[in-house]
């Protein structure tokens, strides 16, 4: 029976590896640091808009951004320096429970907060009253449960497979198709509750955000203002692009070949997926956002 997994990385990148790993390195660092100050800023700020459920969300989004980073990128670090690892059975399917709930419990994210935008902009005299403190606690809190329970029953099942071998890991962590194609058990249920996950959890909530937007749209092609439809977009525009890059690397993932040469690219998405991804985020925040950016100039001077 296997007892550990042998992760190889990026095999193929000679002299590049050590300006590679300096690269992940700064990217991890400046995701950690830079979500870590908007978490910050928003929850020990007294300005009263910094209270308000658009910000609690982006605090939540930027921990979400900062587990999923922190999952992947400090062993992803550990395969480019050393061309190739070895990972214990338990810590590779441990990694595998943390990277599922972070991806879960940031596409929840994602969608509640599309779903405070429409209240905003479609709802705004009812907004305060629909958007309440128990609706905005509850919002939160179904986010991370999802996140943190949903992947209990995957790994559970995963936990039941046997792995006789071979163990070699063609990733720079462990992900749950590499994982699963090294089982010598039956793999039947454990493919069928992904896919189910992945129609309820990731499909179904990111069509959720399109008709949320669509809705959107609508309502700001009909503002007579010009002034309130900029105001309206500069709202959105932040978390749709923050949207399109994330669901945009999930969906290629998913669409793209999983033998072959598609490995590399698997490979490459899959990072820009866990680790540049997160580093655009607060960025984005950050540049779109007055209020952000007011703060953190009052926070480093």
């Amino acid at each position: 029976m296997v007892i550990e997994f042998m992760l190889l990385g990026f095999p193929d990148l000679g002299l590049f590896r050590i300006p590679f790993f300096i690269l992940i390195a700064f990217l991890y660092v400046v995701t950690v640091v830079a979500n870590l100050s908007i978490f910050s800023v928003i929850t020990a700020s007294s300005n009263n808009k910094m209270k308000s459920p658009m910000y609690i969300f982006l605090s939540h989004l930027s921990l979400s951004d900062i587990l999923i980073s922190s999952t992947v990128a400090p062993n992803a670090l550990h395969v480019i320096l050393l061309g190739s690892t070895r990972v214990p059975t338990l810590g590779c399917i441990t990694q595998l429970y943390f990277f599922g709930v972070s991806t879960i419990t940031e596409c929840c994210l994602l969608t509640v907060m599309s779903f405070d935008r429409y209240l905003a902009i479609c709802r705004p005299l009812r907004y305060m009253s629909i958007m309440n403190t128990n609706l905005l606690n509850g919002l939160i809190t179904y986010s991370w449960m999802v996140g943190f329970l949903q992947p209990l029953i995957t790994h559970s099942l995963i936990l039941q497979l046997d792995f006789c071998g071979p163990n070699v890991i063609d990733h720079f962590f462990c992900d749950v198709a590499p994982v699963l194609e090294l089982s010598c058990s039956d793999q039947t249920l454990v493919k069928i509750e992904v896919s189910i996950v992945a129609l309820f959890v990731g499909l179904i909530q990111f069509l959720f955000i399109i008709g949320t937007y669509i809705l959107i749209s609508y309502s700001i092609f009909h503002m007579s203002s010009k002034s309130g439809k900029e105001k309206a977009f500069s709202t959105c525009s932040s978390h749709l692009a923050v949207v399109c890059t994330y669901y945009g690397t999930l969906i290629i993932l998913y669409l793209s070949p999983s033998r072959g040469y598609s490995f590399s690219l698997n490979k490459m998405l899959s990072l820009i997926n866990t680790v540049v991804t997160p580093f655009f985020n607060p960025i984005i925040y950050t540049l779109r956002n007055q209020e952000i950016r007011m703060s953190l100039k009052f926070l480093l001077c």
